[in-house]
């Protein structure tokens, strides 16, 4: 019998830290498994802003995040952790409803809704104890006891460091397997926070943020399980897509952006269509 996709990312990261790229969009998911990658992320920040055109501000629906967690999950192989913001208000059925479509770790955090993206000001954390209860109906409400619930604290810009990391030790008391610190500014602070918190914990190297980009070996050697990158390919897919705009208009053909294309050929190939097989 198949082992569970929450089985499958425990195990990943008893061998080393691993990193976890965002997948703005179906296609990047089976990409990344064919560049050798061994999970992905559902980025809320990426996913309100490239499905939806809207920003990171719990604007999309429970809903709508399930049916791209199903993509991702019917398109890959590579276990996905998704980003369930606050729980939508209905953490029980938020988790049951991700859980069937096929992840392999659920994350919550503990902003007040409507909240923002995490790296910028004017955050604020819910009572300790609504979280607390949060992460306990999410243990409660799983299926699978290896589905990885992630608890995400935002503490560290509303209440300082020590008030995070006692957070993060309540979180784990109250059923939440791994810890997921947001905005810390130094990597002295990832130090602190990884010397204080024994278990699995992510951390989140999103570009114009908070804190500084440091790299897999340095966070490797601090003990983080898991680095995430939830927003660069997308990022990087605007900014190449603003760029080959400005080319077509000015030239009038897209002829010199050939070499930066992925070919016909290539898209095929990460689809596993093959165009002269018989159609059924």
């Amino acid at each position: 019998m198949p082992s569970s996709p929450g089985t499958r990312l425990r195990r990943l990261i008893q061998d080393a830290t691993i990193q976890v790229p965002g997948a703005p969009f179906a296609l990047c998911a089976p990409l990344a498994e064919q560049a050798g990658y061994s999970a992905v992320y559902l980025s809320g920040a990426a996913f309100s802003a490239a499905a939806l055109a809207v920003p990171d501000t719990g604007l999309f629906s429970l809903e709508e995040l399930v049916v791209q967690a199903q993509r991702l999950c019917r398109v890959s192989e590579l276990p996905v952790l998704v980003d369930a913001d606050t729980g939508f208000g209905r953490v029980p059925e938020c988790v049951a409803q991700l859980e069937a479509a096929g992840v392999a770790a659920i994350q919550l955090e503990d902003q007040t809704f409507p909240k923002r993206c995490g790296h910028l000001e004017g955050k604020q954390v819910v009572p300790v104890e609504e979280m607390c209860e949060k992460i306990a109906s999410a243990a409660a409400a799983r299926r699978d006891e290896n589905l990885v619930l992630i608890a995400r604290t935002d503490a560290r810009a509303t209440d300082g460091i020590d008030a995070a990391i006692d957070r993060a030790t309540r979180y784990l008391e109250a059923g939440a397997d791994w810890i997921f610190p947001e905005a810390l500014k130094t990597k002295d602070e990832f130090a602190q926070f990884a010397a204080a918190i024994q278990s699995p914990l992510i951390a989140n190297m999103t570009e114009f943020g908070a804190g500084p980009l440091l790299s897999l070996t340095e966070l490797a050697d601090l003990g983080f399980a898991a680095v995430l990158y939830p927003v660069t390919l997308l990022r990087v897919a605007m900014k190449a897509i603003e760029a080959a705009l400005a080319v077509i208009l000015d030239a009038g053909t897209q002829e010199e952006l050939l070499d930066l294309m992925q070919t016909r050929e290539q898209l095929y190939e990460l689809l596993a269509y093959d165009p002269s097989a018989p159609s059924t």
